[in-house]
């Protein structure tokens, strides 16, 4: 073994955005169970986790979005409900290998015991509608992390990726930021507009993160965050989880856009749909990859990232199972190669560690000791 990869061995690693749950309801898939690129096109497993050893990270409830109505609150509320109770049944069959965690100490306490650490958040607050007390609910379910907006704008916040609707934040949105402070849960601005993620660093009481964000000096998009607001976000405190997406355009043929479709309501396919989809995604990745990227391009993107921002406010986010990855970078059983070119660029243990979660967790500390001092 590799020091590098010995490094990565003993570190606490968490990702701030896993889509895995996509999966959770598929018939005959098994989050235990290993799954291989060639016959699946899931990223993330239990032991593909302790193969990379990814410690944990937060695993997503995320719902398409509808009408900006009752009707269309009503239909994500329902699926936001579902997805949630996936995620906590997937937890109850593997409970001496995973567990749910709600606070930094729990991550540390898992790590420690050789289990894998699961984090809950919500991409997206639409299915909200217009009840904010409905995070009171989620908040009990364990969720410790969400964002507003996803890629149109809703009733709560401007989307990067969207025409605007609100010049940032709703007056709705800009309550869901005080309401987010007061119960400790950790604000992720990642798809959200300019100008709202202006105005939540304006408004938040506790520092954000972006858990699933690239660099615009990069690649020049507005799904990625540019320097100045990098540097913004570094002043408060926060953290940015860099991604795999948008190291390049995205190249998203109508074929790509067909599997991506079905990709996302994998769980309503048969066992034999699913494995047609893993068949022509995979033949399609080598005629047209959706990223043209390498892990060298990622590894020094990051670089980047980190220069601008410094060591104590970068993470790692990457979208496994949401439309991340490239070849080379295809699931999280490459995640100790990235530690072994930061080591190689000079990043001390202290360094990778901080990246790794050390500053993850310290805003999920920081979010709610900022509700024991009062919130907003």
């Amino acid at each position: 073994m590799t020091p590098g990869a010995a490094l990565h061995r003993r570190l606490l690693t968490l990702d701030a955005h896993l889509d895995a749950p996509v999966h959770f309801a598929r018939a005959g898939w098994r989050f235990g169970e290993r799954h291989a690129l060639a016959t699946d096109v899931a990223q993330v497993d239990l032991p593909r986790m302790e193969d990379g050893n990814l410690s944990g990270g937060f695993f997503v409830t995320y719902v398409r979005q509808g009408a900006l109505d009752m009707a269309g609150y009503a239909a994500a509320l329902a699926a936001a409900h579902r997805r949630s109770g996936e995620i906590d049944a997937v937890l109850a069959a593997y409970p001496d290998r995973i567990e749910l965690a709600t606070t930094a100490d729990d991550a540390r306490r898992l790590h420690g015991e050789g289990r894998r650490i699961a984090f809950k958040s919500i991409e997206n607050c639409y299915f909200l509608g217009e009840d904010l007390d409905l995070l009171d609910e989620f908040h009990r379910a364990g969720v410790r992390m969400a964002g507003l907006v996803h890629s149109r704008a809703n009733q709560l916040a401007d989307s990067a990726t969207d025409a605007a609707r609100w010049g940032g934040l709703s007056p709705l949105g800009a309550q869901w930021v005080g309401k987010m402070n007061r119960l400790g849960m950790v604000i992720d601005a990642s798809h959200a507009s300019d100008a709202a993620f202006d105005a939540i660093i304006d408004g938040s009481v506790a520092p954000i993160v972006l858990s699933h964000s690239g660099s615009r000096a990069i690649h020049d998009t507005p799904r990625n965050i540019d320097d100045g607001r990098l540097r913004a976000l570094a002043r408060t405190g926060g953290v940015a989880c860099f991604a795999t997406i948008f190291l390049s355009d995205m190249h998203a043929g109508p074929e790509r856009a067909r599997l991506f479709d079905l990709h996302g309501r994998i769980s309503d396919l048969a066992p034999d749909e699913q494995a047609d989809l893993a068949r022509r995604w995979a033949a399609l990745d080598m005629v047209e990859p959706m990223w043209r990227a390498s892990l060298d391009t990622f590894v020094d993107a990051l670089c980047h990232v980190i220069d601008v921002a410094g060591i104590d406010h970068v993470g790692i986010g990457a979208d496994w199972d949401g439309g991340g990855g490239f070849p080379g970078m295809a699931d999280i059983t490459v995640l100790p190669a990235i530690t072994e070119r930061l080591m190689a660029r000079g990043l001390s243990e202290d360094a990778l560690a901080k990246l790794w979660s050390g500053n993850l967790l310290r805003v999920i500390a920081a979010a709610q000791s900022a509700t024991v001092a009062g919130g907003a």
